[in-house]
Order: structure tokens, then C-alpha cells, then sequence
């Protein structure tokens, strides 16, 4: 059976993490009890694979898909035989300050086997009023000074602080230390990998009482002391109609846009694109079909849809591959 090109929704995987919460229950998304930390919306990795939730292909995981339909629907640059999907799509609720950590580039010596580095954006969704993350080193801080001030528990010392309100986007290379601190709801695009390098963690137990691992030496080894190139954008001036770039990598290109009425887009044989919807509701339409779409929604569209468009009052963010 001939199954035409459609916008795919998936059933998301529920993490459990120490500083989590149930703050994802606002987009309507059944969570299971505990802290739930991460919401994996679209994801194929070993740690978690989502399954389509909506059409004809419900029930099949990401990577069978991608396998069964290629290079065409997941584009060119999209799809390499025997390769995982590039990218991570996750929502996160910080009920509780994350750990201070950093990710590797690709070319790390002691990665995992079949690991990748992990590169990474956040837009942010919800803020408390005095909300913050942690958002790279101080200037002027080596390997030396951070090493001695990890050895004097006070690494907080050397971090820079950052105050952050909903519509903020922040690009975070391989190599920047950085930690989202709690009261603070976001939508992240990644590369496809689950590497954690934790610098300090507040000397808190974990979800089975015992302190979690540090990996100071792994840390310490791939930390960009001189900065990887990490960007803040502010984006509470686009506006309907526009759509601005808040993030450029060699894994992703992420824009912002406001849907207020209609907008016709279309898809390029070279990419998929990722839909992540923001704040409203709309409907999301194409050739053959119709769906409405909400706040916390996200949809992979394949590359062979062609036109669409999206109606409606809707914040989305809108992710393909450079």
C-alpha cells in the first residue's frame, strides 16, 4: 500500500529526571507521576525512539519509517542508509536547577561507541519572573582556574549567570558549559545524542538517593575556554508574516515565526522539516489532509510534502537541516 506524504505527530517518551516536574500537563500531554523532566517529542536514538501517533503510519517507530521511506521523505540531506535520524525534539520542564554541565563536539576521543556529540538551542517557552540559566564560563577563565575552583567547591564562582524571559533563544555549541536553572519551560533542538558531561550538581542525591556521577576530567577536556559561539536572540519583536533565524549550526537552522491568519510554506527535496508549536492553535493543512495543531504540538513534515500552510494564531518554531 502507497502511503502519501503526511505530517507526522508522535507519541512522546516520558523521562523521570531529579529536577522535573508536571509542568508539561499544560499542553495536554499525559504524564505518568514523578518528576518528569523531558518530554522526547521526535527522537530515534537507543534511549528512546517515538512512535507515530496520527495516520496511516501510527504505531511504527521513527527509525522503521525512515528506513521504509528514505531519502524521500526525510530529504537528502536528511537521510544516510544505516544512520539515525539527526536530530532530538524535546520539551523540558526545570522545576529544579539542571546540573552545570557541557556536551562533546563529534570528533571526541571518549565518546560512547556510536554516540554523537551534541549540539544544542533552546527557546523558552514559559519563565518564572526571575528566572535564569547558566550560560558559560566568565571571561577569562582557563583550564587551570576551573580546575582549582572545582577542587574548592566553588565552581559557581566561575559561571556566568544569565536572566532569561519567555521568547528568549539561546544557541549553545558543543563545548559551552551552561545549565537551565529551575522555573523555566523550553523547547530544545539537538543533535541526536544523549552525552552529559556533569561539572557539579549542587552535592544532591538522585532519584535513588545516591549522588549522581560527575565527569570532571571528560568535562574539563572538552569545555571551549576561549567561548564555541554561543548566541542569545531576543525575539519579541517578529512579526506576523516573518520568520527570524534563532539559531544556525552545521546540524540544524531554527527560525521563529507568527502565524496570525494564513501562511503558505513549503517543503525542499533536500530536508524534512520540524514544526514545533509554540503558543495558539491553527490547523495545519496540505494536499491531501488537514489537522489541527496546538500549543506543545510537533510534527515532522517530509520533504516530499510540497506546499502547506498553516492558519490560525500560532508562535512556531520551525527546524530543518542546513
Amino acid at each position: 500500500m502507497t502511503v502519501k506524504p503526511y505530517p507526522i505527530q508522535f507519541q512522546p517518551e516520558m523521562k523521570e529526571r531529579i529536577w522535573g516536574g508536571q509542568a508539561l500537563s499544560r499542553f495536554g500531554l499525559e504524564l505518568p507521576e514523578g518528576n518528569i523532566g523531558e518530554g522526547w517529542m521526535i527522537g530515534d536514538h537507543p534511549n528512546g525512539t517515538t512512535r507515530a501517533a496520527n495516520g496511516e503510519l501510527a504505531g511504527l517507530g521513527l527509525d522503521e519509517i525512515r528506513e521504509r521511506y528514505g531519502a524521500a521523505w526525510f530529504g537528502t540531506k536528511g537521510y544516510v542508509e544505516g544512520a539515525r535520524f539527526p536530530l532530538l525534539i524535546k520539551l523540558l520542564d526545570c522545576n529544579d536547577d539542571l546540573s552545570i554541565q557541557v556536551h562533546p563536539t563529534d570528533d571526541y576521543s571518549k565518546l560512547p561507541a556510536g554516540e554523537l556529540g551534541k549540539t544544542e538551542m533552546w527557546y523558552i517557552l514559559d519563565a518564572k519572573p526571575d528566572a535564569k540559566i547558566i550560560y558559560g564560563l566568565k571571561d577569562g577563565v582557563d583550564r587551570a582556574q576551573l580546575t582549582q575552583a572545582i577542587a574548592d567547591n566553588r565552581v559557581m564562582d566561575c559561571l556566568q549567570e544569565v536572566s532569561v524571559k519567555a521568547g528568549d533563544a539561546f544557541y549553545i555549541p558543543a563545548g559551552t558549559v551552561h545549565a537551565l536553572c529551575s522555573g523555566i519551560v523550553v523547547a530544545e533542538i539537538q543533535q541526536n545524542s544523549d552525552t552529559t558531561y556533569r561539572v557539579y550538581d549542587y552535592d544532591r542525591p538522585g532519584l535513588d538517593g545516591k549522588l549522581r556521577e560527575l565527569h570532571v576530567e571528560d568535562s574539563l577536556n572538552v569545555i571551549a575556554y576561549e567561548g564555541a559561539g554561543a548566541t542569545r536572540t531576543e525575539t519579541g519583536n517578529v512579526q506576523a508574516g516573518e520568520w527570524l533565524e534563532i539559531a544556525r549550526s552545521p546540524y540544524f537552522i531554527v527560525e521563529k515565526g507568527i502565524i496570525d491568519g494564513q501562511a503558505s510554506l513549503s517543503t525542499s527535496s533536500e530536508s524534512f522539516v520540524i514544526l514545533v508549536i509554540a503558543d495558539g492553535n491553527g490547523e495545519l493543512r496540505w494536499a491531501d489532509g488537514a489537522q489541527n495543531v496546538k500549543a506543545g504540538e510537533c510534527f515532522l513534515v517530509p520533504a516530499t510534502l510540497g506546499d502547506y500552510t498553516l492558519d490560525g494564531q500560532l508562535t512556531v518554531i520551525r527546524s530543518q537541516l542546513p
